[in-house]
C-alpha cells in the first residue's frame, strides 16, 4: 500500500466519463469498470460483486477499500440511472457527458455520478496531501438503486458484514440539495408503505340497487377516514405522515351496471411514529368497521422510516459544508427513499450530494462549479475524519 500511486483525479472529467457509460438499471455500462481503473492505482482493493435472485436480473456492484483500520468511512452511491425518456428532446445527447455553458449534461450527472466522481477525487486529493491516513476509506457502489433494490446495496452489505468491512459511518451521495450546494443534508428518511384494497360486492342493475351490493360505495366509506391525506402532525425531525391514493380501478364500461368489485391502491410515506406493521394493523381495524364488507387488503413496505440522531456525524458533515460554502445545511428527512434505509442497519448514515433540481428529468445537468465544490466538501470531511 505504501507504493500506491497518488494520482490526481479531476472530478469534472471523471463525472463526464461516468455519464458516458450507458448504465440504465440494471446495465453496468462500463461505469464500475471505469471506477476500478481509477481506484486500483490509488491503492484500493476492489471487489466486483455480482448478485442475482430468482425472477430478477443479475446486478453488478463494486466494493473498494483503502486501508484496514479505524476510523472507517464509507461512501455509498449508485452508477445506475433511470431511462432517458425521449432522447430527441434533450439539448445534448443524454450520454454525451458534454461540458457546456458551465454545466455537465447527461443522465446521471446529478443522480449521482457527479457525487461519486467528487468523492473519488477527494480521496485522491487527501492521499496526496496527507499520505496514508490511520484508518480506512471505502466505496460501496451499486447498480441497482434505481431498480428493484434487491441485488444491490442490501446484498453488498451482507457481504461486507461477512468479510469484516463494517464501517464506522457512511456518507451517501444522493442529490440532497434543493437550490444551492450546502442547503440540505438528509439525516433520515420516511418509510414507504403501499397498500392495495379490493372490495367485493354483488353485480346488478343500477335501477335495482336493493338486489346488488355496490362495492364502490363501500370503498368510499372505508377510505373516508383517510380522505384528508394526513395521518399525524409530524415529529421533531419528520414531516407529517401522508396517505395518497394512486389509482382506483373498476373496469366497468357500462353506465347501468353496478360492478362486482373495485380496487384502490395507495402509498403512505410515514415518519417514526409508525412502522409498517402498526400502519397495517391500523388500516385493517378501520376497514373492519364497514359492516358486512368483503374485502382483501395486501401491503408491502420498501423501507421503514429511520433517523440518524443529530450528533457527531451530522456535525462532521455540516462543518465540512460550512468550510467550503459558508452555509450550514438544514438537517432534513424529506424526499423519497434511498439506499441509506439499508445502510443504517450497519452504521450511522447521512446523505449529502449535489443539487437535485434536474434529476430524472430531460436535460439532467449540474454546474461544473458544484462538482468541484462538492469535491472540496468531501475532502474537508476526510480531513476532519482523519485529523
Amino acid at each position: 500500500m505504501t507504493d500506491a500511486v497518488r494520482s490526481s483525479v479531476d472530478p469534472v472529467d471523471l463525472a463526464a466519463r461516468l455519464v458516458r457509460c450507458p448504465s440504465v438499471t440494471p446495465a453496468e455500462g462500463g461505469a464500475l469498470g471505469l471506477l476500478e481503473d481509477v481506484l486500483r492505482p490509488m491503492g484500493f482493493d476492489c471487489h466486483r460483486l455480482v448478485f442475482e435472485a430468482e425472477g430478477t436480473d443479475p446486478v453488478d456492484n463494486l466494493f473498494a477499500r483503502w486501508g484496514s483500520g479505524s476510523p472507517h468511512i464509507c461512501f455509498a452511491g449508485h452508477t445506475d440511472v433511470v431511462p432517458v425518456g425521449d432522447a430527441a428532446a434533450w439539448s445534448h445527447d443524454p450520454f454525451s457527458g458534454d461540458v457546456a455553458e458551465g454545466q455537465l449534461w447527461g443522465r446521471g450527472a446529478a443522480d449521482m455520478k457527479g457525487a461519486i466522481a467528487s468523492f473519488v477525487a477527494a480521496v485522491s486529493s487527501h492521499l496526496s496531501e496527507a499520505g496514508e491516513p490511520k484508518g480506512s476509506i471505502s466505496l460501496l457502489i451499486t447498480g441497482d438503486e434505481e431498480g428493484p433494490s434487491v441485488n444491490g446495496t442490501t446484498r453488498v452489505l451482507d457481504w461486507m458484514e461477512t468479510h469484516g468491512h463494517v464501517p464506522d459511518f457512511c456518507i451517501v451521495g444522493e442529490p440532497t440539495n434543493q437550490a444551492a450546494l450546502g442547503d440540505m443534508a438528509k439525516i433520515g428518511r420516511r418509510g414507504s408503505f403501499t397498500g392495495t384494497l379490493v372490495v367485493k360486492g354483488i353485480q346488478g342493475h343500477t335501477a335495482y340497487p336493493h338486489l346488488a351490493d355496490n362495492p364502490i360505495h363501500r370503498l368510499v366509506r372505508m377510505l373516508q377516514p383517510f380522505a384528508g391525506g394526513v395521518l399525524d402532525e409530524g415529529t421533531d425531525h419528520f414531516p407529517a405522515t401522508t396517505l395518497m391514493l394512486t389509482t382506483v380501478d373498476v373496469g366497468n364500461p357500462a353506465t347501468n351496471v353496478i360492478p362486482a368489485s373495485v380496487k384502490a391502491v395507495f402509498n403512505i410515506r410515514f415518519n417514526d411514529l409508525h412502522s409498517s406493521t402498526t400502519l397495517a394493523d391500523m388500516l385493517r381495524a378501520s376497514f373492519d368497521r364497514e359492516e358486512g364488507a368483503h374485502y382483501e387488503f395486501t401491503w408491502s413496505c420498501s423501507g421503514e422510516s429511520f433517523l440518524t440522531e443529530p450528533g457527531a456525524l451530522s456535525t462532521l458533515v455540516s462543518e465540512a459544508i460550512n468550510d467550503v460554502t459558508g452555509r450550514r445545511p438544514e438537517l432534513s428527512t424529506t424526499g423519497g427513499t434511498s439506499d441509506a434505509r439499508f445502510i443504517k442497519r450497519l452504521c450511522p448514515v447521512v446523505e449529502f450530494g449535489l443539487i437535485g433540481q434536474t434529476m430524472h428529468k430531460i436535460d439532467e445537468r449540474v454546474t461544473v462549479d458544484s462538482i468541484t465544490d462538492l469535491h472540496q466538501i468531501y475532502h474537508h470531511m476526510l480531513r476532519r475524519v482523519f485529523a
